[in-house]
């Protein structure tokens, strides 16, 4: 590990930042959209804002660069990086819902070594080293025993229908109808950081992420691994952060929730014109 500081003394300066961004975080909530990203994506002003803030801030206090959701930065797998998604849940935060927050992890060549989540709306702090446990609001959160699929709620990522990306629309509206018969509680936020959180805290038995960037999934898969869950990818492969999907969850849901997925097949098989 190369990292200039203990990381409990990283962990301990990134919180007391981001702690110092919840009155802008809080009175920004219903800004409109400034840039568009894409079809269904775009960043606020509070975004570019927070994001500019955050990484003068760390940059200055820590040393280590910053790799953010809105202005890039330095490659992830090389060395000591912060990453950053300023506000997850962006459309959320823009309607005034509050299932939106900040995620920050700290890479050190590629690898999760610290991992938080602030949700400011809903006054949650979640923060982990490698090896647990996790914390909530400075509370240690017990680690997560074996439970079954049917008696847990899981999260469920965004999904388009006619989406024809990594992983097809047809593909996840499969995944939904299949859990469905083994969980009827499916819950969907829109917004990857809260999935993986209470996925760590127990709230959720688990959760299903077809996103893929770094930002959005770095910080909260650590936070399920430092708890004693399992994430992977929609294959079943370890989790990295080159990984295309994730599959995050409790003991014995993590394996239930891979069953239901592998039962489908090849989600290539679900494009268009291709369905069976």
């Amino acid at each position: 590990m190369s990292l200039p500081l203990d990381p409990q003394r990283l962990l301990s300066i990134a919180s007391g930042l981001l702690d110092g961004t919840h009155d802008r975080f809080v009175a920004g909530v219903g800004a409109p959209s400034a840039i568009q990203k894409g079809p269904d994506d775009f960043a606020t002003a509070v975004d570019l804002e927070l994001e500019r803030r955050l990484s003068a801030e760390l940059f200055e206090q820590t040393g280590i660069p910053v790799h953010g959701e809105e202005f890039g930065g330095p490659d992830l797998n090389e060395g000591p990086v912060w990453v950053l998604d300023p506000i997850d849940g962006t459309f959320n935060y823009s309607a005034g819902l509050p299932s939106a927050g900040t995620l920050l992890a700290l890479l050190d060549d590629g690898v999760p070594v610290l991992g938080l989540t602030w949700l400011p709306l809903i006054q949650q702090r979640f923060t982990a080293t490698v090896g647990g446990p996790i914390h909530l609001n400075g509370v240690a959160v017990p680690r997560l025993e074996e439970r079954s699929l049917r008696d847990s709620m899981i999260g469920f990522g965004a999904f388009n229908i006619a989406s024809r990306g990594r992983t097809p629309g047809l593909y996840r509206v499969r995944i939904l109808e299949e859990l469905s018969r083994v969980s009827s509680r499916i819950r969907m936020h829109g917004a990857t950081g809260i999935d993986l959180a209470y996925t760590a805290s127990g709230v959720l038995g688990g959760c299903v992420v077809f996103g893929h960037q770094a930002w959005d999934n770095a910080a909260g898969a650590l936070l399920v691994e430092a708890a004693g869950g399992v994430v992977t990818d929609l294959a079943g492969e370890p989790w990295t952060i080159e990984s295309k999907s994730v599959v995050a969850a409790s003991p014995g849901a993590h394996e239930e929730l891979l069953n239901v997925i592998s039962a489908l097949g090849d989600p290539a098989d679900f494009l268009e014109g291709r369905v069976r």
